[in-house]
């Protein structure tokens, strides 16, 4: 438990801008720890994250339309993480949205500045999920949110325990190490009964179509570039959110 209660904590300084104090001995949580040992966290933490946004949309849309509500409430899920997905997301999407080698594509993943590319799928990782939250009725949109936050965090492993890293150096090499195949079947499972747990046969084929997605995803990016970076994370992390939020509006239509 000692071990899960650090797993956690630095799964939180990690995927959240929410400050963890530092330890007695000085160093912080996150100091030159390998993220890829706390793997089995990514389940609880990214259910924390889409506890606390579900919360927020419980509460705007007690006072507004589901449009503002969910709006108020994507913003909130990009403050509370720092946008640290959609940042990959776009990154992955200029150095792979042209037709470039995979040394180009690296370069201008590295890129700071944002292209056509990464502008279009800011607008539609934004876009999807905002519209797709409003379409929801309120308790529909509360476990969806959730949910889709954990199976977001989740998808992760896929990658990580079948893909390689292509980076000397990096923010994803705190997780470069990878995650072994055992380990990856307890988180799998553990997201799987989660996701059934709170959102019976919808969250399980939301885990399912999410999963498949991710997947797909991974092997798009090992096609392209031969691996992963924290970009790649990033987008898979996406993928995966708004696949799972999506089985809930197609649920509910």
């Amino acid at each position: 438990m000692k071990n899960l209660a650090q797993h956690i904590k630095l799964c939180i300084e990690f995927f959240t801008r929410i400050p963890i104090p530092y330890d007695k001995d000085g160093d912080a949580t996150k100091s030159q720890s390998d993220l890829a040992n706390a793997a089995i966290a990514f389940p609880i933490v990214g259910f924390l994250i889409g506890a606390l946004t579900a919360t927020i949309w419980l509460i705007s849309s007690y006072f507004l339309p589901a449009l503002p509500a969910a709006g108020i409430a994507i913003a909130f899920g990009l403050i509370l993480t720092g946008a640290l997905h959609e940042d990959g997301l776009s990154d992955c999407a200029d150095g792979l949205g042209g037709n470039v080698s995979k040394k180009r594509a690296l370069e201008i993943m590295r890129d700071s500045r944002i292209g056509t590319y990464g502008s279009a799928a800011l607008i539609l990782t934004i876009g999807l999920r905002w519209t797709g939250l409003a379409s929801l009725d309120l308790w529909a949109g509360f476990i969806g949110l959730i949910i889709a936050h954990m199976i977001g965090r989740t998808a992760i492993v896929i990658p990580l325990s079948f893909s390689k890293y292509v980076r000397s150096q990096g923010l994803a090499s705190t997780v470069s190490t990878g995650v072994d195949k055992n380990s990856f079947y307890l988180i799998i499972t553990i997201a799987a009964l989660m996701a059934l747990a709170l959102g019976l046969w919808q969250g399980l084929v939301a885990f399912a179509f999410a999963m498949l997605a991710a997947t797909l995803t991974m092997l798009w990016l090992n096609k392209r570039i031969g691996g992963y970076t924290g970009d790649g994370l990033g987008a898979i992390e996406q993928v995966a959110e708004i696949t799972a939020l999506f089985v809930f509006v197609a649920c509910a239509t």
